[in-house]
């Protein structure tokens, strides 16, 4: 990788250059932010690191003119603050350090870089063109999700930090495990841990382990989810749910590669690649003070973001035919035009998985024997409901669903968690059924 480093500070300059050099990448030096813009502008490197605070035009400048050029950029500053971060994040930074910082770290930084311009350079798959699918991912008809694909099979080509943004139910996981078994890691463990089922004050042991005596019950050396995932993948869902404390604690492993288990009194090296994904909007929760900002960028060195359902209709034939295949027992059942048509017009809000679990559904109370109709697959309307509501046994089932959840909200007070445990279910499950049953917060519908 080219490297343009930019600082007037002669010293700086010499010792990162020696570094960046002996990690194998090839690197020009120029000591004011005139001479960086000359440079970035001339569009012969891969990435820019330069001073903030220099002669001639400022580092934001730089950074600026990196962006136009689709050039990552890294900032340093001798004057570095939480606001300062922030503002070099938003202009295009890829990351920012405070001096002093060792060489190495910079180091890793571009080792990252490198990796995320691997990833998404063309010819780096042997049919860019979307028409070889991902293991176990059904569709592609939609333009909007071939896109995604094949940026995901780029993503897969490389080990770099992956974050997947959906709804609920648009197949994260089965994107990520995907993506795994496409790279060259496919050999090795896919660990997934969903962050929104673990209670909050467990999840650190779930992901770290623990030594024994660690705490009261700690009677054995307890092995987390990062040592499981040696040498593979981790995938981290629902990443939105976790707590900023344990967020600092991720941050970290993904800085340096190492963990410590709770409890335990040395680091240990972690060769794994994480994919994380989310429900939620980051960058409004990074703004709002709920997700670290610093840690986004870590996580989103590539970013895929799949589509809703009701934004790929072209592809509900596929995955209809696909999930009837699946659960079907011969001879599979037919389908109609009028169904597909039917079925492809519905928005299903629960995605990928509601139409799934609509066919098993359908499949299991026998309605396949002479062909499946619209009406056994697509929700009825409430609008088309009537007075007397839904009288099938499926609405019926719905409403008693509902009703129940309800009571259990308004007896908790509003409180999700305290009411999953009442319910028997995971806390990303009753979120996902209130969605589904149009419950909200306090309980009402």
């Amino acid at each position: 990788m080219r490297v343009l480093l930019c600082d007037d500070e002669p010293l700086i300059l010499a010792t990162l250059s020696e570094d960046i050099r002996d990690a194998g990448h090839e690197v020009e030096l120029v000591s004011d932010g005139d001479a960086a813009l000359a440079g970035v502008r001339g569009g012969d490197f891969d990435c820019v690191v330069t001073d903030l605070a220099m002669p001639g035009a400022d580092g934001v400048k730089v950074l600026a003119a990196a962006r136009d050029q689709h050039m990552d950029a890294v900032m340093m500053t001798g004057h570095g603050s939480i606001s300062t971060a922030v503002e070099a994040m938003r202009a295009g930074a890829f990351d920012f350090m405070e001096k002093p910082f060792p060489g190495d770290r910079l180091i890793r930084v571009l080792d990252l870089i490198s990796e995320k311009r691997r990833a998404v350079a063309p010819g780096n798959i042997q049919d860019p063109s979307g028409r070889r699918g991902l293991a176990g991912v059904v569709g592609g008809a939609s333009e909007k999700y071939r896109l995604m694909l094949d940026l995901a099979r780029r993503a897969a080509a490389s080990d770099a930090t992956l974050l997947l943004v959906g709804e609920s139910g648009t197949g994260k996981e089965v994107l990520a495990s995907a993506i795994h078994k496409e790279s060259a890691r496919g050999g090795r463990a896919f660990v997934p841990v969903s962050c929104g089922a673990i209670a909050p004050g467990l999840l650190d042991d779930e992901l770290f382990g623990h030594e024994r005596g660690a705490f009261t019950d700690a009677r054995n050396v307890r092995i987390g989810r990062f040592e499981e995932a040696e040498g593979g993948t981790l995938f981290l869902d629902d990443i939105d749910d976790m707590r900023l404390d344990t967020q600092v604690k991720l941050l970290r492993v993904l800085q340096e590669r190492e963990i410590r288990r709770i409890g335990g009194s040395k680091s240990l090296r972690v060769d794994i690649r994480i994919i994380a994904a989310s429900k939620a909007d980051l960058d409004r929760r990074a703004d709002d003070g709920q997700f670290r900002s610093d840690l986004l960028y870590r996580l989103q060195v590539i970013r895929l973001d799949i589509p809703p359902l009701r934004e790929r209709r072209e592809d509900i034939p596929a995955l209809l035919t696909h999930f009837i295949a699946k659960h079907a027992a011969a001879p599979i059942p037919a389908l109609s035009m009028e169904t597909l048509a039917a079925v492809a017009a519905y928005d299903w809000p629960g995605n990928v998985r509601q139409l799934e679990n609509a066919v098993c559904r359908s499949l299991a109370m026998g309605n396949g024997s002479a062909g499946i109709s619209a009406t056994d697959l697509v929700p009825s309307d409430d609008r088309a409901e009537g007075e007397l509501g839904d009288l099938t046994l499926s609405g019926a089932v719905r409403k008693a669903e509902r009703d129940h959840i309800e009571k259990v909200l308004a007896a908790c007070g509003g409180n999700r968690s305290q009411a999953a445990r009442i319910l028997g279910i995971s806390r990303k499950s009753l979120w996902e059924k209130m969605r589904l049953l149009k419950i909200d917060g306090d309980g009402g519908r």
